[in-house]
């Protein structure tokens, strides 16, 4: 995200234009056909601001940092399979439980299981560092007998 935010008549400016699906102060969200657009005018040999400035963009609204992550973008978006669509409304980000198989609930706690014996392996590692350089604390520290003899004399 650009550090840049855009004033209220900026974002009334923004939504005006047909290409632009949603604006807040920090983001926009171009249209498909806009996104379809820019590939066919880049690939035609376009550059990225006159692309955004033929679409009725004020590219100083922009600014450049925006263009060229969002022609960055296009261009990842066009070389996969799913194209343009956005993809955010098919994955949650968190992994499915529902539905699965019994062979692949198995595997997952079977990959669970392993990585908390691992924590608990590393636990009892550092667990007996800490012993050891404890006990050796201790070792070198004068005993409170020898400590109030030597008060004594």
């Amino acid at each position: 995200m650009s550090s840049h935010r855009f004033t209220d008549e900026q974002i009334e400016q923004l939504k005006d234009n047909p290409h632009v699906k949603n604006v807040s102060d920090k983001a926009i969200t171009y249209e498909e056909e806009f996104k379809e657009l820019f590939i066919s005018e880049y690939t035609a040999g376009k550059l990225p601001s006159q692309i955004f400035k033929d679409a009725g963009f004020d590219t100083e609204v922009l600014g450049s940092d925006r263009i060229k992550s969002f022609s960055s973008r296009i261009k990842q978006q066009f070389d996969r399979a799913e194209g343009f669509e956005d993809q955010r409304k098919y994955s949650s980000g968190r992994p499915r439980v529902n539905g699965l198989t019994p062979e692949e609930k198995i595997e997952r706690l079977e990959a669970k299981n392993e990585i908390l014996q691992q924590e608990i392996d590393f636990l009892k590692r550092v667990r007996l560092i800490n012993r050891k350089s404890i006990s050796g604390i201790d070792q070198t520290r004068p005993s409170r007998k020898s400590m109030n003899s030597s008060k004594e004399n």
